[in-house]
């Protein structure tokens, strides 16, 4: 993965996406504040409070007035409370659509390797359960950092004024505390690190599973794989369980040291009282602060988990992050009047990787506006990802491709893929209705008369009314409730649609019979009038009538012709269409 620098990373993140919300974060770092100093003041209350009714006797006016302040103050430090939980709170929730949505679109600036090279169960774990990890340490962790930090510097004082000697014996135990935090947060860190990697397994297994689902019970495998999934969650299920028994060990630890703090305290407090170096009233306000810090102490075990395991979250989310997209916007790129669908291949040679062999090699090919240009050849020969390098689906050199005589790399990416209506060879359908899908492309959608229109264009409007719900049908995932050809002729369709200046139909009817192919192929002369078209195809039959065909065969065009003109030659193409001519007759027979 290469490196994108620009990323914010660690703590620079942070600050990324907190400057943002930094007036919310202020709003409500005073609001702990508030919570913290009013709460400070009921165990001076208290203290007071027994010092007097010690001193002049118990009354009733003296309880009510005691009462009355204890409470008064803990309303008031409870209602800072709310409003701190409800403003850092919410600052997380927004800091996560933030972070979500930066996730998302860079994602879908990403190369298609990338996506072949990495399972779509992983990045949805990073999408969700990291991300939610992530989450708690712009929320949950910064509060209650905040609210330690502010009892320490605010408590402490308090209680080294009320003894010095009780004070230095608190301290004593801090660095117990600190050593264990540290301790078991670098282990915390390294395991749930390796379960976050470990449940991107577990969700591409799922993932995997259920879109093959067809796949899988046509082999009878499912009493395989139920084994395999179960395998992997137990797995799962026991390195959680190793977390939690880290966990387990870790605050007990922490606890106890804090207790063991607290024992002391009580013991040498007592003689302190019972000598008279303080009083009564001092010594329990002197407990009540204790009591105050235990909790801080605590949170910050807490928040230690949370940061170790947002840490690890966040490191696997920059793996994505920092993977620089190989297509994108440049600042030299201009907006053309109009696309008008000339195409110019210009010595064209394309490598997937610098250390891949190449795949297409020497290609100098132009296509006029309005010509209908077919490619043929053998499967592996470079004719899809010849069509690839027109939409940037992929990228050649600068200069090599060119769209009405500018290089592609300078056309505004979204002006030139609005003018290209493109039937991929694998086709993609979406878990929404016919119709959703068919005007995918349209911005505004698109009326039911033209949806109609052009799916009678693609030869899919015959088997839309026979379906229950017509054109509103809502198709499965990938479109498993329509057949291959169905979903081919979908796909054209949702090319057609969009009026585009250059159609590619990549292979787009091999699924189709050949009567089915000629219907579709006749009534999209009409379309592809006036009109750039470039056909991908493996029968003579879809490309016969283009005004050229080019055989591409290990990378190179190597004829190029009419039909008429190519089977004169003799070559290639005479070979194929001889070949295809016999299978056709031995399928009749």
């Amino acid at each position: 993965m290469k490196a994108q620098t620009s990323f914010p990373t660690g703590g620079a993140w942070l600050r990324h996406y907190l400057k943002k919300y930094r007036g919310t974060l202020l709003i409500g770092t005073l609001y702990v504040l508030g919570s913290v100093t009013f709460g400070v003041f009921v165990p001076r209350f208290v203290g007071l409070a027994i010092d007097d009714l010690r001193t002049t006797g118990v009354s009733y006016d003296k309880l009510l007035r005691s009462v009355v302040l204890i409470v008064g103050t803990s309303i008031v430090s409870g209602l800072f409370l709310f409003l701190q939980r409800r403003t850092l709170i919410n600052m997380s929730r927004y800091i996560e659509y933030d972070l979500r949505q930066d996730f998302y679109s860079h994602l879908q600036k990403l190369p298609l390797d990338f996506f072949q090279n990495n399972r779509t169960g992983d990045l949805m774990a990073r999408a969700t359960n990291d991300l939610s990890a992530v989450r708690q340490v712009v929320g949950p962790a910064i509060m209650y950092s905040e609210q330690t930090l502010f009892r320490v510097l605010i408590i402490l004082p308090i209680m080294y004024q009320i003894s010095v000697k009780l004070t230095l014996i608190l301290l004593l135990t801090m660095p117990f505390v600190s050593l264990t935090v540290k301790y078991f947060g670098h282990l915390i860190h390294i395991r749930f690190e390796k379960i976050q990697e470990f449940f991107s397994d577990i969700t591409a297994r799922a993932q995997e599973n259920l879109t093959g689902v067809r796949v899988i019970r046509a082999y009878a495998q499912e009493e395989f794989e139920r084994r395999q999934f179960a395998m992997l969650n137990h797995e799962y299920v026991e390195r959680n369980l190793g977390l939690v028994r880290l966990s387990a060990v870790f605050r007990p630890l922490m606890q106890f040291f804090i207790g063991l703090g607290f024992a002391a305290i009580l013991l040498v407090g007592g003689r302190e009282a019972a000598l008279g170096h303080m009083t009564i009233g001092e010594f329990a306000a002197f407990n009540l602060y204790l009591e105050q810090l235990i909790w801080p102490l605590i949170a910050m075990g807490y928040v230690t988990n949370l940061v170790q395991r947002g840490t690890a979250s966040l490191k696997r989310m920059h793996q994505v992050l920092a993977v620089e997209p190989a297509i994108a916007e440049t600042t030299d790129q201009i907006t053309l009047p109009e696309i008008k669908g000339k195409i110019e291949f210009r010595n064209l040679t394309f490598r997937y990787r610098p250390d891949l062999p190449t795949v297409l090699e020497g290609i100098d090919l132009v296509i006029e506006p309005g010509r209908t240009v077919a490619f043929i050849g053998r499967t592996g020969a470079g004719k899809s990802t010849l069509m690839n390098l027109i939409p940037r689906l992929i990228d050649a050199e600068p200069g090599m491709v060119l769209i009405d005589d500018t290089p592609i790399g300078r056309i505004s990416l979204r002006q030139l893929r609005e003018n290209i209506g493109y039937v991929p060879q694998e086709t993609f359908l979406f878990s929404e209705t016919l119709a959703e899908n068919i005007a995918f492309g349209m911005r505004n959608g698109a009326p039911p008369e033209e949806i109609e229109r052009t799916s009678e264009i693609a030869g899919l409007a015959d088997d839309v009314r026979e379906f229950p719900e017509n054109w509103q049908t809502v198709l499965g995932e990938r479109g498993i409730t329509l057949s291959g050809g169905q979903k081919q002729r979908t796909a054209i369709a949702r090319a057609v649609i969009r009026q585009p200046r250059i159609l590619i139909l990549d292979d787009s009817l091999s699924a189709v019979d050949t009567y089915t192919e000629e219907k579709i192929l006749s009534q999209l002369r009409g379309i592809m009038r006036g009109r750039t078209s470039l056909i991908v195809a493996h029968r003579i039959s879809t490309v016969k009538d283009a005004d050229l065909i080019c055989v591409i065969d290990h990378g190179r065009i190597v004829e190029r012709g009419t039909h008429s003109e190519l089977m004169a030659l003799d070559g290639i193409y005479a070979d194929l269409y001889e070949r295809q001519l016999l299978e056709e007759e031995l399928a009749a027979t």
